[in-house]
């Protein structure tokens, strides 16, 4: 099994990765930590204290990290994506559990210590946190087994600007510093997550499953198609599928096509969070990432329908 820690900022998205990653037995969550993102990091830590809940893994320990960018300020959060709750304003009870007390990125640098090697960084949210880490602790990537990164669009577009994703754009610079850092990187970004739709037709079916998580997930949907319907034009309830692609990554790969290519990040002006592929190492030398440019849609649906619904 697959050490991961899931470093997450949680919206709807963020809950269905979360909640098909603990039903995975490819792997083993050791560990969420939170991020502002989606919604302020207070709030996101008590939904991931609440998601851990619902799968029964109330153990797993949570720990609160960055309210916001290393560098940049504070933006808006997106309430018309996510609701004022990050869960679609869908009113949940208060979670039992309590956080760490240690913050998210010393709690990912003891983790990775203690398993050198062995655990993979699962960041679906805005960098901050791993950013932290690595300026914590510079020889962090020595420890760490694998970083696959939800966030990113080298040939798609953006999704908060003509040329950024959301993740990357909330916080570029420690974006840049996890792609500069001598580690295995894999960036799951827009490039396939928006190839890889979730309409109702499909969203009914898991939902007819009616196990804890697919209930959990059919309260929290309807403002995310909602503001899908309102900037793509999307007639079918359909919704884009970001975070769960890490999910599906992570337990089967081969469903995804990939470009290694070192990836820099633009940390200021119009273009300010733009992930920019340099296969040919014209801006110098860096570590290749993988960048997902290719995925088999149906085969990644079919891999979360199985875990949801099991």
């Amino acid at each position: 099994m697959r050490k991961l820690i899931i470093d997450t900022d949680p919206g709807v998205d963020d809950a269905m990765m979360i909640l098909a990653a603990l039903r995975a037995p490819e792997l083993d969550v050791i560990g969420l930590t939170t991020v502002f993102g989606n919604c302020p990091v207070e709030i996101g830590t008590q939904n991931a204290l609440r998601l851990l809940e619902l799968e029964g893994h109330g153990d797993i320990p949570v720990s609160k990290g960055c309210g916001k960018a290393l560098v940049v300020p504070l933006g808006e959060f997106p309430a018309n994506v996510h609701g004022d709750d990050g869960l679609g304003n869908a009113s949940f009870e208060a979670p039992k559990g309590k956080p760490l007390a240690r913050h998210a990125a010393q709690f990912i640098i003891d983790t990775c210590k203690a398993f050198p090697g062995e655990v993979t960084l699962a960041p679906i949210g805005p960098l901050s946190n791993i950013g932290l880490a690595l300026q914590l602790c510079p020889e962090l990537p020595k420890y760490v087994r694998e970083v696959v990164i939800m966030g990113g669009s080298c040939y798609a577009g953006g999704n908060i600007s003509p040329v950024a994703e959301a993740n990357i754009y909330h916080d570029p610079h420690a974006a840049d510093m996890v792609f500069r850092a001598d580690w295995p990187v894999v960036m799951v970004g827009l490039d396939v997550t928006q190839q890889i739709v979730m309409d109702n037709s499909f969203l009914n079916k898991l939902y007819a499953a009616q196990t804890p998580a697919t209930d959990f997930l059919k309260r929290i949907q309807p403002l995310y198609q909602a503001f899908h319907a309102n900037i793509y034009g999307f007639t079918a309830g359909e919704i884009h599928t970001h975070d769960p692609s890490v999910t599906a990554y992570l337990v089967k790969p081969d469903l995804f096509g990939t470009l290694e290519t070192p990836v820099h990040v633009e940390t200021n002006g119009r273009c300010m969070g733009f992930t920019i592929a340099d296969p040919l190492k014209q801006w110098g030398e860096r570590r290749a990432a993988k960048v997902c440019t290719r995925v088999n849609a149906e085969g990644v649906k079919n891999l979360l329908y199985d875990l949801l619904a099991r």
